[in-house]
């Protein structure tokens, strides 16, 4: 894997942090929402991400294998796969009766939207974010180090 290789990876991890905190900042601010423009419920979404290159290869396969035979196994970052609507937990059931979207029974359906789940989410997204921006810092600083080498 070359220094540019390195860079390109950090900058897939870069891309797909910023667009998992793009997701999570929809999904925050439609917390509250009881309907969207056709009447449905707003759901949750969920961003799932998987590694670009070879892939199904096990970490201590590659740990095995010598330095020349990494080559043909490292990946070459990440990409989105997929954004989907979480249909594992159900919307919440309020009762309030003067609300315009309540039900007969009085009832009110939000979406199904935990905030600390999706602040807890943002902060590892962020994390993700911020090591990525460190790799990159320090590639480029690799790289600027082997060329003053070369001018001496």
């Amino acid at each position: 894997m070359g220094m540019f290789n390195a860079l390109d990876v950090s900058a897939s991890g870069l891309t797909a942090q910023r667009y998992r905190m793009d997701i999570i900042s929809e999904n925050v601010a439609n917390a509250n929402t009881t309907r969207k423009e056709d009447g449905s419920i707003y759901k949750r979404k969920v961003v799932t991400f998987e590694a670009e290159g070879p892939g199904g290869v096990p970490f201590k396969t590659v740990l095995g294998r010598s330095t020349a035979d990494l080559s043909n196994s490292l990946g070459n970052g990440v990409r989105i796969t997929s954004v989907h609507e979480d249909n594992t937990s159900e919307p919440k059931k309020v009762y309030d009766p003067s609300h315009p979207d309540a039900d007969e029974a009085g009832y009110v359906y939000y979406p199904n939207v935990d905030i600390i789940t999706e602040m807890t989410n943002l902060i590892d997204a962020s994390r993700a974010y911020e090591a990525n921006a460190t790799v990159v810092d320090a590639t480029k600083s690799m790289i600027q180090t082997g060329l003053n080498m070369g001018r001496g």
